[in-house]
């Protein structure tokens, strides 16, 4: 089973079949509110990590979506950009948003784990 992977800006990364599969936690859905838009990067686009590459919509914001490590987009997922309700009600699994090879799989291992990342959410709402 892959393990998630978290960081301080709410997305997501869970390696697949040595691919990262990328999106908005659960917690990043909840502050943002209802979705209603995704702008998707274009497949073949290399990114750093850290890199803004993706926006998530809400009703009344929006937010930059990081890609949590380094490597070549190769897929994003259409399902989400022509629905992008679907991330209201998963965002950790069909809510996905694309999908990158890693420059270097291993950089997921740095990222918070789910314990840290529960940890972290505390610490920030103090």
């Amino acid at each position: 089973m892959p393990i998630t992977r978290y960081t301080p800006d709410h997305t997501w990364v869970r390696i697949e079949d040595d691919v990262a599969v990328i999106g908005i936690s659960e917690a990043g859905q909840e502050r943002l509110g209802d979705v209603v838009a995704i702008e998707a990067p274009e497949v073949g686009r290399d990114v750093e990590a850290g890199e803004a590459c993706a926006v998530v919509e809400a009703e009344e914001d929006a937010i930059d979506l990081a890609a949590p490590v380094a490597g070549r987009v190769v897929e994003i997922n259409q399902v989400v950009l022509e629905e992008p309700a679907i991330l209201n009600r998963d965002p950790e699994g069909e809510g996905w948003v694309f999908k990158l090879e890693p420059s270097d799989p291993e950089a997921v291992e740095a990222l918070m784990d789910e314990n840290d990342y529960l940890a972290f959410l505390e610490d920030e709402d103090g």
